[in-house]
């Protein structure tokens, strides 16, 4: 098993050389799918990029187990994400046919294995000849400017072994933002307390602010097709009677599974299943037996490379080692041990690491302090309407819950409980640009390890909410060297015009497409607060596609062709410049005309 923090360094994609200092335009920590998608966006606007990860592999934890991406409607999906999805699908369905399984299974290009995901997120920085990509290169230093007048710049950023990279501008896209931390900006780590932000599901149960994190986990992909079957082995240090106390949950029926996608089991193979017979493997949630160690993680986010490969071991520990006890030990009941002998880890997955992911699934870490921080109050719907609180200054939208996997633990492993869960379904909502903008360094934006509550982070923390900030840190970051402004000082409105050109949503329209005419248009207008009121608050609920996902959420539909009614045209012409009213005018040409007029 590899540790996540490495030190040796190899060059992909481009070479250079690594014993002088390079210069760059844009440098990205974090091959996560923001710090690629931040790439992305900024060699598309024509500067060069030095992509920086610490793992041997790009793409995060969608090239490491996360395949089942969480959103709810597809209708959320935009920009980068909404680009990498559909080239997943368009792989399935070269490959096996516009009728095969695999293509079903890949659930429009959003359920990709971790190796398809891998495939195509490399072909979206080959494309592009202005990314540079270093992998297993560890950030160890940075240099800054003099701190003036409050603020600071970066200068350069080094790496292990014996790499400096100065740069225009920095985006921190790793998930423990250690680069945002180097900088010292001001940042936290576990809940903060209820009065800070005034959220009632802040801090322990007193409300106190504490240190504790979100637990983290590995996300397996698993088999039950016997040719690309590969069953774990015992890990290094294995004692069966670490594992001994899941027994009596067997016993007394508790649990009745090992793998289950409901809560009668503790591994939770996410169901349907992805293309060629995989699953995703999770924490089950309300179970007594947790894949999840939140217990062990505080001191994860500030810990040194030592400590965190220690954590990181105690979970491959635990994770790996009591899915062996289960499958072989001889005190589990015959049919406890049958069902888990059914998965096994994919051949043809992680072949370099034993069939098990290289990087942990961690959830949270540090969080940002900056310009905005993202709280429940972004997210509350507002009355009399359907839609969620409206930002003048949104970059991105998310379609998911505030969810955690617990904080902490009572009791041991196997005969306690989780701490510190919530699940509060909220309508979709749109995020602030300050919410990535730090509040010391001029050149600094960080759209992972971001600006929020412990319960705010709790709707950011999902793959493809992270994409679109990290789409518009890199469009942030070229348009502060374009127009030689601080990134506190980038004009948003252009910022928003330059993502909405490029297909990112920054509000949720449920019934006009990234890949619509009329896409930009109509984000323009909901950046004006125009699709705000167009439905009443009490709208029925989505309807389900199973599990978490969802068909497009009631009352966030534009109805491009629909007459412009009297009362809308009379709110709109507040806002933006309308042609006369006129009985037939659709709101299609309403909004053509004041987004040309704009």
């Amino acid at each position: 098993m590899k540790s996540t923090i490495v030190v040796l360094l190899v060059l992909s994609f481009s070479s250079f050389a690594t014993a002088a200092t390079t210069s760059t335009d844009v440098l990205v920590y974090g091959a996560t799918p923001a710090g690629i998608a931040a790439a992305v966006s900024s060699a598309d606007a024509g500067h060069q990029v030095l992509l920086v990860e610490p793992t041997s592999r790009v793409g995060g934890l969608l090239t490491n187990g996360l395949s089942n991406a969480d959103f709810r409607s597809f209708e959320s999906l935009s920009g980068f994400f909404w680009d990498f999805s559909k080239r997943v699908e368009s792989h399935y369905r070269e490959k096996y046919g516009a009728e095969s399984k695999q293509l079903k299974d890949c659930f429009r290009g959003t359920h990709g294995e971790p190796s398809v995901n891998l495939k195509v997120l490399e072909a979206m920085l080959v494309e592009r000849p202005q990314i540079r990509v270093v992998k297993q290169a560890t950030l160890t230093s940075v240099q800054l400017s003099d701190f003036k007048g409050g603020h600071q710049r970066f200068v350069s950023a080094t790496f292990t072994p014996d790499l400096q990279v100065k740069a225009k501008q920095f985006i921190d896209a790793s998930y423990e933002g250690d680069l945002m931390a180097m900088a010292g900006e001001n940042f936290h780590v576990g809940r903060e307390s209820s009065g800070q932000y005034g959220e009632p599901m802040a801090g322990d149960g007193d409300g106190q602010a504490d240190g504790q994190v979100q637990g983290f986990n590995y996300r397996f992909i698993m088999t039950q097709v016997e040719s690309n079957k590969l069953m774990p082995s015992a890990p290094d240090g294995y004692n069966r009677d670490d594992f001994v106390g899941v027994l009596p949950h067997f016993q007394s029926k508790t649990l009745t599974k090992v793998f289950s996608d409901g809560h009668d089991g503790i591994y939770r193979a996410h169901m349907p299943l992805l293309p060629n017979g995989k699953a995703d493997v999770n924490d089950t949630p309300k179970v007594p037996v947790r894949l999840s160690m939140p217990d062990i993680n505080d001191a994860y986010p500030n810990g040194d490379a030592k400590l965190r490969a220690e954590i990181v071991r105690q979970h491959f520990y635990y994770n790996v080692g009591l899915l062996y006890f289960l499958q072989n030990d001889e005190a589990v009941p015959p049919e406890i041990q049958s069902d888990a002998r059914k998965w096994g880890f994919c051949k043809d997955e992680f072949v370099l690491t034993g069939g098990v992911p290289e990087q942990l699934y961690i959830r949270e870490a540090r969080r940002l302090v900056g310009q905005h921080v993202f709280t429940g109050q972004d997210t509350e719907q507002v009355t009399d309407d359907a839609r969620s609180t409206w930002q003048t200054e949104s970059i991105a939208c998310g379609d998911y819950i505030h969810n955690c996997h617990g904080t902490g633990r009572k009791g041991t492993r196997f005969d306690g409980q989780h701490e510190g869960e919530f699940y509060k379904p909220v309508p979709p909502y749109q995020i602030q640009y300050g919410v990535i903008v730090p509040t010391k360094t001029t050149n600094l934006l960080v759209p992972v390890a971001c600006s929020s509550s412990h319960f705010g982070f709790g709707a950011l923390r999902l793959e493809p909410i992270w994409s679109s900030l990290g789409q518009a840190a890199g469009e942030a970051a070229a348009l502060a060297i374009e127009t030689n402004a601080d990134v506190q000082s980038v004009d948003v409105s252009q910022l928003q015009s330059r993502l909405q050109a490029n297909r990112s949503a920054t509000i949720y329209v449920s019934d006009v497409a990234p890949d619509s005419p009329d896409f930009a248009a109509v984000q323009w207008l909901g950046t004006q607060g125009g699709l705000h009121g167009l439905a009443g608050a009490n709208q029925p609920k989505a309807k389900s596609l199973g599990g978490q996902y969802s068909k497009a959420h009631p009352g966030h539909s534009v109805e491009l062709g629909n007459d412009l009614d009297r009362g809308t045209y009379d709110r709109w012409s507040k806002r933006v410049s309308l042609p006369a009213f006129q009985t037939n005018l659709t709101r299609r040409e309403a909004i053509e005309h004041a987004y040309q007029s704009n």
